[in-house]
């Protein structure tokens, strides 16, 4: 359960004319070049000009994966720049950071969604975008109205809606968890348990998640003294990531899910002092006082 909104929104190739290929606009003689190999931070430079009018967008790799479909969460790493023809500054980069980003198919800037939707898994895309297909007139702290970005786009992977993992369900303190492909969760009544507690309800076969990487997860949240669910990613749009290990999820996610390997079903019981605290939650309604429970589906790790 993430914590706090997450920010901003990834051999050599050459691309003249720039962006050839392109959804609108003529292509011109605009001496663009992107270099570097998939999944490995680009080399861009731009030429001594502003790009042409309207959206442009080219595929400089072509994936064999799966297409990326409306509702899919697509794990990325991209870089994103202001193409203005002078200092053309970097915005944004998953590759500085180090770990991948996840873009949910329709909630990306109109120009991006037009760019990635139907593009495979393993390519890398390139989009010059104006304003109007962009932040429009209320753009984030970095971009100035009226500027026009550039972004490359490697797609690591893409992860459905009704992604999940079957499991046959078990319990853990009173807690019962259904089967199958969605699990339902069943909290007893009574006192919650005082302290921590975790259970792998089923193991997948896949690399272990670690600190510092991005995780795809499908959950079901309830809590403990309503005996109610307060959120679900299977009813809520689709699989949600969150980087363990640096504060962005609440602590029993990052001690829970630590070494577990992906296609893993786990059941977590989570007191307040491994949730949100002193401070609870006040959009969902959960007090300082409020033991939680989840059951997490770890779908993908990157």
């Amino acid at each position: 359960m993430r914590r706090a909104a997450v920010s901003l929104l990834l051999a050599p190739l050459l691309l003249t004319p720039a962006l050839a290929g392109c959804t609108s606009g003529a292509p011109g003689e605009l001496d663009l070049k992107v270099g570097g190999p998939f999944g490995a931070r680009p080399t861009i430079v731009f030429p001594d000009a502003k790009p042409m009018a309207g959206l442009q967008v080219d595929e400089l790799a072509a994936g064999k994966g799966e297409p990326l479909r409306a509702d899919d969460v697509a794990i990325v790493q991209y870089t994103a720049h202001v193409w203005d023809g002078r200092d053309n500054r970097l915005v944004d980069s998953s590759f500085n950071r180090g770990t991948p980003a996840a873009f949910p198919m329709g909630e990306l800037l109109p120009g991006l969604e037009r760019a990635l939707k139907g593009r495979r898994v393993g390519s890398r895309v390139i989009a010059a975008i104006p304003p109007g297909d962009g932040f429009g007139a209320n753009p984030p702290q970095g971009v100035a109205d009226g500027e026009e970005l550039f972004y490359v786009v490697d797609i690591l992977g893409a992860h459905r809606k009704g992604a999940s993992v079957e499991s046959r369900g078990g319990t853990l303190a009173g807690v019962r968890v259904g089967g199958g492909a969605r699990p339902a969760l069943a909290v007893p009544a009574g006192p919650p348990p005082a302290t921590f507690a975790a259970k792998v309800l089923a193991r997948g076969d896949g690399r272990a998640a670690r600190a510092g990487q991005l995780v795809v997860t499908q959950y079901e949240a309830a809590v403990w003294s309503r005996r109610s669910v307060f959120d679900a990613t299977w009813t809520g749009g689709g699989p949600k990531a969150f980087k363990l290990g640096d504060g962005s999820v609440i602590k029993a996610w990052d001690k829970a899910l630590d070494g577990v390997p992906v296609g893993s079903r786990v059941l977590m019981i989570v007191p307040p002092a491994y949730g949100y605290g002193r401070a609870g939650h006040p959009e969902y309604g959960i007090k300082s006082s409020d033991t939680l429970v989840f059951v997490v589906d770890l779908i993908a790790a990157y």
